[in-house]
């Protein structure tokens, strides 16, 4: 085993690939870290009018109601949770009533 003071430099290759291979310590915070990146988001009302194939206007229509809980908005800046919209979407329906 190596010290935590070894510089990588004077590792062999082989001791560099052992290292490599036995990061079990290692990779359990990337995988933390990926499951907060596991989340879609599109931006704007064009993400909207990409994601459920349907006109700017309807679009509009869409974030000001149905998913309105999913958005996002700061100023002109428009952040669409993907999986939240689509829930809402679905439990209203599928359709948009006025």
């Amino acid at each position: 085993m190596y010290l935590n003071n070894t510089p990588l430099a004077m590792l062999t290759v082989g001791q560099f690939l052992e290292l490599l291979h036995s990061r079990d310590e290692i990779s359990k915070p990337i995988k933390e870290v990926s499951d907060y990146t596991d989340k879609k988001y599109v931006y704007g009302l064009k993400g909207i009018r990409e994601t459920f194939n349907v006109s700017h206007a309807t679009a509009q229509k869409y974030k000001n109601t149905i998913l309105k809980d999913a958005i996002i908005q700061n100023g002109r800046k428009i952040i669409v949770d993907v999986e939240k919209a689509l829930e809402l979407f679905s439990a209203k329906g599928g359709t948009y009533e006025k």
